[in-house]
């Protein structure tokens, strides 16, 4: 009997879907997320149950560590039917143990070891590519990654910002992480964010947008210019949220910028310490 399983569309929900599968003895043809999928097959709305979900990882990361690794990333990628992708590698694994892992041209595994490679990437160039523009002393950028890469970001920044205040946007997804280094007890916090517009700079602000912009006209050696080298190395789809590639209203103060506002924060973006509600969770960086 074909059956498509419906989730919420998070991490745990996802796991919770696996681990009725053994329950019910059924093999899902599909993934869905949502409560009312239209579909001639039968449905079954699987509930997100943390301690099903829980049980699920630490049998996956007893039978191997690199393949815990495999779910949890594989679940951020933008692979098309992921879930059944990550289903069938999980139930091999159970069943046949982790000797599959060691051969990359698997049919099983190198779906999902491509798509991490490629998330793994992207994760990697967005450490340098990210433009943060400050705000009131909160600190805010956009990104429009094709996979979910703030939840591998965030050690990055964090890092890298442990005293700051901050927040990354992520368009595509309509998520954002959150981090306020100043409190007592600092941890980043992903959240669903809707509608979400930056606020246009202040005065100061965009005056350092120009001095960057000038900058990296400034050091450019003409002579050399290569589009298509340019291109390989920065590829052309992160250019829309960097400052070098933007346009003059870019770079123009506003006194009444429309945006979101929060409590506390300038007109234009949310407040790190008050975060929207939660929403679907997603996998931590590292296992």
């Amino acid at each position: 009997m074909e059956i498509i399983y419906c989730y919420d569309g998070s991490f745990d929900g996802f796991l919770s879907c696996i681990f009725d599968s053994y329950l019910y003895k059924e093999i899902p043809t599909a993934f869905q997320c949502g409560e009312d999928p239209v579909s001639l097959f039968d449905t079954r709305l699987i509930p997100t149950d943390p301690s099903h979900s829980a049980r699920v990882l630490r049998k996956v990361d007893a039978c191997s560590k690199d393949a815990g690794i495999l779910l949890r990333r594989g679940f951020l990628t933008c692979l098309p039917d992921k879930e059944l992708y990550l289903y069938r590698l999980t139930v091999k694994l159970l069943r046949d143990g982790p000797g599959f892992l060691k051969n990359r041209a698997d049919d099983t595994l190198y779906p999902i070891a491509k798509a991490v490679q490629h998330l793994n990437g992207e994760v990697h160039l967005l450490k340098g590519f990210v433009r943060f523009s400050e705000f009131e002393g909160v600190l805010a950028g956009e990104i429009e990654p094709k996979n979910r890469v703030l939840s591998l970001l965030g050690p990055h920044f964090c890092s890298r910002f442990h005293n700051e205040t901050f927040f990354l946007y992520d368009r595509t997804h309509q998520e954002a992480l959150f981090y306020d280094g100043r409190g007592p007890h600092p941890v980043p916090v992903l959240r669903p964010l809707d509608s979400f517009r930056m606020a246009a700079p202040d005065e100061n602000e965009a005056r350092y947008r120009t001095l960057w912009k000038r900058f990296y006209d400034t050091i450019a050696i003409r002579e050399r210019y290569n589009p298509k080298c340019r291109m390989t190395q920065m590829p052309k789809r992160y250019w829309s949220t960097m400052t070098e590639f933007q346009d003059e209203d870019y770079f123009i103060p506003r006194s009444s910028p429309a945006g979101v506002s929060g409590p506390g924060v300038p007109t234009g973006i949310p407040a790190p310490e008050t975060p929207p509600e939660s929403g679907p969770s997603v996998p931590a960086s590292d296992p």
